[in-house]
């Protein structure tokens, strides 16, 4: 939907005049990060300094990992990965999924094989992916949807039993855990994204989190065009540096990061109580033991139960001036970049009929509960409706 709320600013507050947004980002203090901006712009050193060095090991502390890897975006740092390991043939990957996750296989030439997705926790199913792997398989690339830990230890052994790398496209999930660990030390590498609709937030930006010396020196080199340092690239990388500007954006950003994911876990919360009793929504879950950042909240709509369908709803909720979007849907495997290689929904049952059903609503870290009750209110109100016509 392509409604933008306008809102009003107080001192205190910011008022939404006619709508409720889908997100807003989390901007550290306006004030203290122009000073440490200021500084940056004084030294005339705008990449390649001491800011971006300083939130990669901020970044390592918090994730509890040897190496990170600040980059552009999350999507430069998943083709410098699959870059750096040398990959070739085929790559399995989810289709419900943004499609960075493959696209940044096909642009390293390799083929994306799409696997189907755990009809629960809506991540990569590791019975789909031991279903997907070829003699030409050489990684699986997993998506943390929404920030949803997948099943790690079912992919670790598949990866392993078949000689083959694991990826993790952490995009939305810097700051989940799984069974009490920081997601970034699993597998042989994860990648983050910074970009302003996450929990963590550089403008744009992406952090490579690993405990591999050789691959994260292999990133830094691939982020510079391959450049080791003397001009002789020892392979074909990318201009995939972070500034110093965002770093400085990132580095305040992390400060409360623990505070704005329990913030967002309580609307979590909220939204499952309120609209756990209506007819037809239901919601993926979370693993027991696991935490997610709920980059989105995400509802599930059975048309026949709620009295419409996940389109229908989204256009209603416009309506009423509430944002939302389906993600994902098309999933990638649908969209006409893959078709020709993605096969039918016969390979894919579950993606395609989750991909039906979803609808993510608003949530943003500094959402406010009355905020959160219009939007519940306003869905309860469109199911009495129908149920009335009906």
């Amino acid at each position: 939907m392509a409604m933008t709320p306008r809102y009003e600013t107080t001192d205190a507050d910011v008022v939404f005049i006619d709508g409720v947004p889908l997100t807003r980002p989390s901007i550290p203090d306006p004030a203290r990060v122009a000073v440490a901006i200021e500084t940056v712009l004084r030294s005339g050193t705008l990449t390649n300094g001491p800011r971006v060095r300083a939130l990669e090991e901020a970044a390592a502390d918090y994730l509890g990992v040897r190496h990170c890897v600040a980059v552009s975006s999350c999507t430069a740092g998943l083709m410098l990965v699959l870059r750096a390991l040398d990959l070739s043939g085929d790559v399995i990957v989810p289709s419900f999924t943004f499609a960075a996750t493959a696209h940044a296989a096909a642009w390293n030439g390799l083929r994306p094989v799409f696997g189907d997705i755990d009809p629960q926790f809506l991540t990569l199913s590791p019975g789909a992916v031991s279903h997907a792997i070829g003699v030409r398989t050489s990684a699986i690339l997993a998506t943390h949807t929404y920030g949803t830990p997948c099943d790690i230890e079912g992919l670790t052994e598949i990866a392993r039993r078949n000689g083959i790398r694991l990826i993790f496209d952490a995009a939305h999930a810097f700051g989940s855990t799984h069974d009490g660990r920081h997601l970034g030390g699993f597998g042989d590498v994860e990648v983050f994204s910074l970009s302003p609709t996450k929990v963590m937030v550089a403008g744009e930006g992406g952090i490579i989190a690993t405990n591999d010396e050789l691959l994260a020196e292999r990133c830094r080199i691939g982020r510079d065009y391959g450049n080791p340092g003397d001009y002789d690239c020892l392979f074909v990388g990318l201009n995939a540096r972070m500034s110093e500007l965002h770093a400085v954006l990132a580095s305040a950003s992390l400060e409360e990061l623990d505070q704005r994911i329990d913030r967002r876990n309580d609307l979590a919360r909220m939204y499952s109580e309120r609209l756990g009793l209506v007819p037809g929504i239901t919601f993926p879950r979370v693993g027991d033991g696991d935490r997610s950042t709920y980059k989105d909240f995400t509802i599930l709509v059975d048309m026949d139960a709620f009295g419409m369908d996940a389109d229908g709803l989204a256009a209603a909720l416009d309506d009423a001036g509430i944002e939302t979007r389906r993600y994902y849907t098309p999933p990638v495997h649908r969209m006409r970049a893959y078709r020709a290689m993605a096969g039918s929904d016969n390979r894919l049952p579950v993606t395609a009929e989750i991909s039906e059903q979803v609808l993510t609503i608003p949530m943003w870290s500094e959402m406010r509960e009355q905020e959160l009750d219009r939007v519940v209110a306003a869905i309860r109100r469109i199911h009495e409706r129908n149920r009335t016509a009906g």
